[in-house]
């Protein structure tokens, strides 16, 4: 087997979403994807990218990652890097994402020799592939699709099973049925006493900005604002976080690279 990735792009930039927010960290975007989200905002990563060595990979990481200070297993709680990186978390954080990172199977190795060489690692995966394979020490940010994606059918729940404290579980709703959706999940299988629970509102996407190949969003759908969504949560006493995508505000939502 080929020991390469097709990859995106390799950057440098803050971590916009999940518990990791705003810190910095090296994003590693795939190419490839089979799922068509209604809202998906990173399309351009369906098809385009060029195969890399995982020796090249990881040298590209390192090369982002040299300006920053490498904190020891067990930095002092006055130390600044432990203010910077809670939990003695090594910073820059690197994550991979897409597309999909888990339907190249190499890709769970180029973690694996990421965690070996002592970066926090994190995984965005749509839910819909088997998250049990991969190294424990990877923190798994899996979403669960809602009706709104298009890709409802998509969810693998026997993925549940796999989760630890360490992981988080994203749910992206943009309607009162998605919302309604969510907390019945959350119900069902009591999703906070496994792991962190995220709850991020859909920027609605613009025309240019839509892919032809995009699922459209099933009916009935009432439109839920990111305000409406807050005061939901709250009026529901729901034990979840919400999530903005933080990148979005700080630059061009069609700025890729950052």
């Amino acid at each position: 087997m080929s020991n390469s990735l097709v990859v995106n792009e390799v950057y440098l930039s803050l971590q916009g979403e999940s518990t990791f927010a705003g810190l910095p960290c090296i994003f590693v975007r795939l190419t490839g994807c089979n799922l068509r989200c209604s809202y998906c905002d990173t399309a351009y990563a369906f098809k385009e990218g060029r195969p890399m060595e995982l020796s090249d990979i990881l040298a590209e990481v390192n090369r982002l990652a040299a300006a920053f200070p490498v904190a020891p297993p067990f930095s002092p709680a006055s130390s600044p890097l432990a203010a910077a990186a809670p939990a003695g978390l090594r910073l820059p954080l690197v994550e991979l994402t897409g597309g999909e990172p888990l339907l190249q199977p190499n890709s769970a190795e180029l973690m694996r020799q990421l965690c070996d060489l002592g970066f926090t690692v994190l995984v965005e995966t749509s839910g819909a592939h088997d998250i049990s394979r991969l190294d424990p020490r990877i923190r798994r940010i899996m979403d669960l699709k809602a009706p709104g994606s298009g890709e409802l059918h998509r969810n693998r729940w026997d993925n549940l099973a796999a989760l630890r404290p360490t992981d988080e579980i994203k749910l992206v709703l943009g309607s009162r049925e998605d919302y309604e959706w969510a907390k019945q999940i959350l119900r069902d299988h009591q999703l906070a006493a496994i792991c962190p629970v995220l709850l991020s509102w859909v920027a609605p996407l613009l025309p240019h900005q839509r892919d032809a190949s995009l699922k459209a969003v099933p009916s009935p759908s009432t439109p839920m604002s990111r305000q409406e969504l807050v005061e939901a949560i709250i009026a529901d006493a729901l034990p979840v976080r919400f999530q903005l995508q933080m990148h979005k505000f700080v630059w061009s939502p069609d700025l890729r690279g950052v």
